[in-house]
């Protein structure tokens, strides 16, 4: 489908002129210095008023091609002699549920007013319900347009019109009590008689509020307009939405069955599903739907291929160029609800179909590059027109029915770059807002409980909560497709994903988590820059470890080690080094964390703290206790100066084990009541914690049995075996029944010390628990030390 060629005689008059005043003033040298003097501005005058010419039949042309009258897309118009008759709606289709409702209530209500958004159908079924009722108001009905000529009447000429129509007094003046008086006056006219008054397109409540409430007992007053009136006192207001898609598709093949059947050669509508796609994508507006029924119709246009413009036209990214077609410009030439609004609040409603959730005005004012104050009025405007719909948390968003419709106005009325550039603040705004949000994870942690005015304002995790639709979407791009990410706007994406998965990771959302990386290994710019690959497989690193998965974890890092720069290698190797030591090679771990710890910047002590706690873990397994301890005390030294709580438990955690390793079991006891002390630990650490305090105590209760297994000091080694299992099932409920390692080895060390009790069932039951975790987690090796304790027990 190609666009119809536009006449160029307006432009080639305005060429023609132009040179004829040139050549005008070369003539002019040559004459006489008289004819210089009269000529030289005579020409210059002739160019410019055909200049001014060409521009002025121009607009007139896109004028008329807006209003052309040859398509019916008015179905209620004011009868040609200008009488206040009631009219008779032409092609009126659908709306009957809905035109019935009002008739019903015009029968038992002194006013009524059928509201909805601007070109939505209140007219047409208005003046459909005043018709179907007109034999029960005998005495007269009227009819008078508020918006004659496309200017709003004030409440005055709206009182001076009916005063002409029934035969009373106009009102004097524009004063409250003038306007008062002309309306009693009409009240008492209408006193018991049966007339219906119709108002149509009644844009401001003001034009009639000076007739709220109707006295009159017989007398009924049938509004129609904006959603502005159903806030007026005095009228019972009934809400009109679109019509359905039957309904729809029935105005598109009423509008098409006007042209002459000798011209068309299409099938059907009403049996068409891609009909009904078209209605949906017009947003299923009366005028617009009847508009491109008629043209597509006129013009022979098949359903599929008109379908399929307005459809790739509505879903191409933001930087596409994409043609206008002539259905496409009918669609949005046709919206007068669209064309009603300020050209500000036009252009907020275009841009807001590039976002895919709902959005805070923060967002809207990036959105559109306007301040706060601005973005108000401007949503107030379009909430007024029911453009907008309002979210939870002050947020806004289109329509959901009128999205791919400001997706075609958008198309039509910006260029690629303002579209762009649009998406880029909009990216540049999140990006910005979830890194502060994401720092705040762990500045909130570390500050709870101390210095509360030190706090960030806004609560990280309900701002991630609250916006998460919004950022899975933006940063959801299709995978591998090159072209749905400008140049612009990579780099705030790329952000915006980093700070995202910071988010899932503390949130533990593995599923979104992985979606993200791979959606950034899938796009052209990891496979450009090496640096941006490596993130990723760190990051799916990190997310397989933490998924009990430490074979994939050392394959995704060992490819992260080998494309991170030197910064990012550290990193990079030494949660490669974690995942060697879940798997139990101890010697190639403290290798990759030395290299770690060598290759981190000074200024990253948080950094430093977490491979010391890693290399004092990694020295523990090894068998070195001495340096384990070097290691652990400067972690927690390091991370208690930097206010890290959850960093300090652990490091004290794992201080419990070589205390105990060194036989200083009066320090073990102590590092873990600090562990639980501290208030911002966090249940996995404090279960840990936990954990490691009831296997040291049944250790050296076992210690201390004789070589037959008889206890020496039955009652000291009960009670230490008590104070073990109770230990551990706190451990065991912190953990919530999560399965994960942690939670496998507390249920076996539960089975052995409740074997060490002399409660053999019990422990078998904690045993089979453990079993079915370690099978849960994919965990060969607790499954089998699960599996041999129930063979041997």
């Amino acid at each position: 489908m190609t666009g119809s060629r536009r006449p160029r005689w307006p432009a080639a008059v305005a060429v023609l002129t132009l040179v004829g005043g040139v050549l005008g003033n070369v003539a002019s040298n040559l004459l006489s210095e008289l004819a210089d003097t009269l000529l030289g501005p005579a020409s210059i005058a002739v160019a410019v008023v055909g200049a001014v010419a060409a521009v002025v039949i121009e607009l007139r042309r896109r004028r008329t091609e807006r209003t052309d009258p040859a398509d019916p897309t008015d179905v209620v118009t004011a009868p040609s002699t200008g009488a206040p008759t009631l009219p008779y709606p032409a092609g009126f289709t659908g709306r009957v549920g809905q035109v019935d409702a009002v008739v019903t209530l015009l029968r038992t209500t002194h006013a009524v007013a059928v509201v909805g958004r601007r070109a939505v159908g209140t007219s047409a079924c208005a003046v459909q319900a005043a018709n179907l009722c007109r034999d029960e108001f005998p005495d007269q009905q009227y009819y008078l347009d508020l918006r004659r000529g496309g200017r709003q009447r004030s409440p005055r000429e709206v009182l001076t019109a009916l005063a002409r129509i029934l035969g009373t007094t106009a009102p004097a003046g524009e004063g409250v009590d003038d306007l008062e008086a002309a309306a009693d006056e009409l009240r008492s006219h209408l006193d018991g008689r049966r007339i219906l008054l119709v108002l149509d397109n009644v844009d401001r409540p003001e034009q009639v509020r000076a007739l709220l409430p109707p006295a009159a007992r017989t007398c009924r007053l049938l509004l129609a307009g904006t959603p502005g009136l159903a806030a007026c006192e005095g009228l019972v207001p009934y809400w009109l939405e679109e019509p359905d898609r039957a309904d729809a598709v029935e105005l598109f093949a009423a509008a098409g069955g006007a042209v002459s059947a000798a011209r068309r050669h299409l099938p059907d509508p009403r049996v068409d599903p891609a009909v009904a796609e078209i209605v949906d994508l017009c947003g299923r507006q009366p005028r617009v739907v009847r508009a491109l029924g008629y043209r597509t119709a006129q013009h022979g246009w098949r359903y599929t291929d008109v379908r399929d413009n307005l459809r790739h036209v509505a879903a191409a990214p933001p930087h596409q160029r994409t043609p206008v077609s002539p259905a496409v410009r009918l669609v949005t030439d046709r919206d007068t609800a669209y064309h009603a609004l300020s050209w500000q609040a036009r252009r907020l409603f275009r841009l807001l179909s590039l976002s895919p959730a709902p959005l805070d005005r923060p967002a809207i004012g990036a959105l559109a590059g306007r301040p706060r104050r601005q973005v108000a009025a401007l949503l107030d405007e379009l909430a007024a027109a029911a453009f907008v719909g309002g979210a939870a948390g002050d947020r806004y968003d289109l329509r959901p029915l009128l999205v791919p419709y400001a997706r075609l106005h958008l198309r039509s009325a910006d260029t690629v770059g303002r579209r762009v550039a649009a998406q880029a603040r909009l990216t540049r705004h999140l990006a910005r807002r979830a890194e502060r949000h994401a720092a705040n994870l762990q500045l909130t942690g570390a500050l709870l409980g101390r210095e509360r005015s030190l706090l960030p304002d806004d609560d990280p995790y309900a701002w991630f909560d609250l916006h998460q639709d919004l950022l899975l979407a933006v940063v959801g791009v299709p995978a591998g497709a090159a072209d749905t990410l400008p140049r612009r706007v990579r780099r705030w994406w790329f952000r915006l994903a980093v700070a995202l998965c910071g988010w899932l990771a503390h949130a533990d959302r593995f599923t979104e988590w992985q979606k993200v990386c791979d959606l950034v290994l899938a796009t052209p710019t990891a496979g450009d820059r090496p640096r941006i690959a490596g993130w990723a497989h760190n990051e799916l690193g990190v997310l397989r470890r933490r998924q009990n998965d430490p074979h994939g974890a050392a394959a995704a890092l060992t490819l992260a080690v080998a494309e991170r720069g030197r910064r990012g290698t550290a990193q990079a190797r030494m949660n490669l080094g974690l995942a060697l030591l879940d798997l139990g090679q101890v010697d190639d771990a403290v290798e990759h964390l030395e290299l770690s710890r060598r290759h981190r910047s000074g200024a990253d002590r948080s950094g430093h703290a977490l491979t010391d706690l890693g290399l004092g873990a990694a020295r523990l397994t090894r068998g070195e206790p001495e340096a384990a301890h070097h290691h652990l005390v400067r972690a927690a030294n390091t991370f208690r100066s930097l206010g890290d709580a959850r960093g300090y438990a652990a490091a004290l955690t794992n201080l419990m084990l070589v205390y105990h390793r060194l036989g200083e079991h009066l320090d073990a006891a102590q590092a873990g009541r600090a562990v639980l002390d501290e208030e911002n630990a966090g249940p996995a650490i404090r279960a840990g914690a936990l954990l490691n305090a009831g296997a040291i105590l049944f250790a050296r209760a076992t210690e201390d049995t004789g070589p037959d297994g008889s206890a020496r000091s039955v009652g000291v080694d009960r009670r230490r075996l008590v104070e073990s299992y109770r230990l551990l099932t706190r451990s065991r409920l912190l953990r919530h029944g999560r399965p994960s390692q942690g939670s496998g080895r507390t249920l076996l060390c539960l089975g052995d010390v409740a074997t060490a009790l002399g409660k053999p069932a019990v422990a078998r039951r904690h045993w089979s628990r453990a079993a079915q975790v370690y099978q849960e987690i994919g965990d060969a090796g607790g499954r089998a030390q699960a599996r041999q304790r129930l063979s041997d027990g």
